[in-house]
């Protein structure tokens, strides 16, 4: 895709991004074929980041000129998330750019690490670092608490939650993406989930395929359909909708055990350990075509 092209691709997508308080804005830059940059823009303080910018040029032309770029997060080292920092820091000089600690010296032009837990201002917002291994063993995703009845909780997930799916166990198992899902789920239930790529409805059909009596699946999958149609993303999701619809998320239930271990009696099946269970869905899902 040419960069006019692309450019134009992000102007479409402002007509659908919420305004997610009076002061903070979240806009998706979309990258490649399917790859999100998250610009949050903070009006009150005059300031923006930029969350993954995969892409230098197309991530700072999106940021408004009359905004200060105060920061890059970066969730993990892989090139489609951290492949514009260079040139980006090359570009601003003294710019933060921030990652995990267990991905220091795989991340370009990092100036800070985070630890699990660790709570950082950057441009008049509040974010703590979530680490999240198992996509890659230092990914990390990042959290912006509620400030107000108007201001719903935001999360950045890179690849380890996606909207109806999670990552490949690239560098870690299922143990740890277990984990790492269920520190995610202990957020609040309004939490807007804002992940690394556009793969909705893709991820969709197969929890299709594994829950076919899940009426919610159904709903959503129809729904982000006509926004896929319309030019429009399909994210953010919240929580509550992924705990409803992403079979990632929903381990315990009886149909997907059903689905990952078919051959095993009932009684069997109910006594898995969700490990196993999440396991079986990722295989399932690396070689699913529906």
């Amino acid at each position: 895709m040419c960069y006019k092209t692309a450019r134009l691709r992000a102007f479409s997508y402002l007509a659908h991004c919420s305004l997610m308080r009076p002061a903070l804005r979240v806009t998706p830059i979309p990258l490649f074929s399917d790859n999100f940059c998250w610009l949050i823009e903070n009006q009150a303080h005059r300031t923006a980041i930029l969350v993954d910018p995969a892409e230098a040029a197309p991530c700072l032309s999106a940021v408004p000129p009359d905004l200060e770029l105060v920061g890059v997060l970066t969730t993990h080292h892989h090139a489609d998330h951290s492949g514009g920092n260079a040139a980006i820091a090359g570009a601003r000089a003294g710019l933060p750019i921030l990652c995990g600690d267990c991905e220091e010296g795989r991340v370009p032009a990092a100036t800070r690490t985070l630890a699990h837990g660790e709570a950082f201002d950057l441009g008049g917002v509040s974010f703590t670092a979530l680490h999240t291994p198992c996509h890659t063993r230092g990914h990390v995703c990042y959290y912006v608490p509620s400030t107000g009845a108007d201001s719903p909780p935001l999360v950045f997930t890179g690849d380890t939650l996606f909207s109806g799916g999670c990552g490949r166990f690239f560098e870690g198992d299922a143990p740890q993406m277990l984990a790492s899902l269920r520190a995610l789920l202990a957020l609040p239930d309004d939490t807007r989930v804002y992940c690394g790529h556009e793969y909705t409805v893709a991820n969709l059909k197969f929890c299709a395929a594994v829950e076919p009596g899940n009426a919610a699946v159904a709903a959503r999958a129809a729904e982000c359909a006509a926004l896929r149609a319309a030019g429009a993303p399909t994210v953010p999701s919240t929580l509550a909708v992924e705990r409803a619809t992403n079979v990632f998320l929903r381990t315990g239930e009886a149909a997907v055990r059903a689905f990952t271990h078919a051959a095993l009696p009932e009684a069997q099946r109910a006594a898995l350990a969700d490990a196993e269970v999440l396991r079986a869905l990722r295989e399932a899902k690396n070689a699913f075509r529906g």
